[in-house]
């Protein structure tokens, strides 16, 4: 067999794997979609069927027309934000530190950060529960903000600590050199420099904040202050027929705002990036 053939067979085995685990993430979206496209009678039907017999849109209207979806959306967007921006004013530093600084038990401390990226929120959340409700800051979009940042900035600090290091510190050096003060190097030159890396771990965390479910489930239980991750699962009481095709109308509505939020801003990380490159 010639070098040629092997390499086309071995292309062909990758784009193959690729397609396998594509459909394997893909396909519970694309059910999540087939059901909404259901009337309820359609719903529990026997016969394994992607695409509805009689689609329609009604879920959809029935989900826009409930007075509290817009709040849900428009809360889900203030938190995450607050958060994915919170984080980046505490992570941004302490990435910076990190990165330039050499200091004792340093990696002890970046291992730190790690192991607290791993621990589940739904560990702490009883007795984080009792905390936040002995200072006043339930059913409070501040205080699941600060709970928000509080998740984020650990992966926040990695994802810019890495990016850090591979900006080179003979350029601060030379600011330095010049006449800046390392605060003053560190605001002309390395924040131009990283911004494609603050945006894009900004939008890796304000992403992950719109999924979050369970910081708001616990703190927060007034309806009009929760996130459209907890607001959908009130769409299960609203409706005295079936509800699961307004459910899951409901979560597609949702997705949509992070997928083209996501979609916007990696233009602009890319534009960042490639702009970067051209420059000497």
């Amino acid at each position: 067999m010639s070098a040629t053939r092997r390499a086309r067979i071995a292309d062909a085995g990758t784009y193959l794997a690729y397609g396998v685990i594509c459909l394997f993430f893909a396909g519970p979206l694309i059910w999540l979609i087939s059901l909404s496209l259901r009337t309820s009678a359609e719903i529990y039907i026997s016969e394994i069927r992607l695409w509805p017999e009689a689609p329609t849109l009604d879920n959809y209207t029935a989900a826009l027309e409930n007075p509290l979806f817009p709040t849900y959306l428009w809360n889900g967007l203030k938190l995450s934000l607050a958060g994915a921006f919170g984080a980046l004013l505490f992570a941004t530093p302490a990435a910076y530190a990190l990165s330039r600084f050499r200091f004792r038990r340093r990696h002890l401390v970046m291992i730190g950060l790690l192991a607290f990226q791993m621990i589940s929120p739904l560990v702490i959340m009883v007795p984080l529960y009792r905390y936040m409700d002995g200072v006043g800051l339930t059913d409070s979009h501040f205080g699941a903000s600060l709970i928000y940042i509080a998740v984020a900035a650990p992966l926040f600090t990695w994802m810019l600590k890495g990016f850090l290091d591979g900006i080179p510190q003979s350029l601060e050096d030379a600011a330095m050199i010049d006449g800046c003060t390392r605060f003053g190097a560190f605001m002309r030159v390395i924040l131009p420099l990283s911004l494609p890396g603050l945006t894009s771990a900004f939008v890796l965390n304000a992403i992950l904040g719109w999924s979050q479910f369970i910081v708001p489930f616990i703190l927060i239980s007034k309806p009009n202050l929760l996130p459209i991750a907890v607001g959908i699962f009130n769409f299960q009481g609203t409706y005295n027929n079936t509800s699961t095709q307004l459910l899951a109308a409901a979560s597609v509505l949702s997705i949509v705002p992070a997928v083209v939020v996501f979609l916007v801003l990696q233009r602009f990380i890319i534009g960042a990036l490639m702009a970067g490159a051209v420059k000497g």
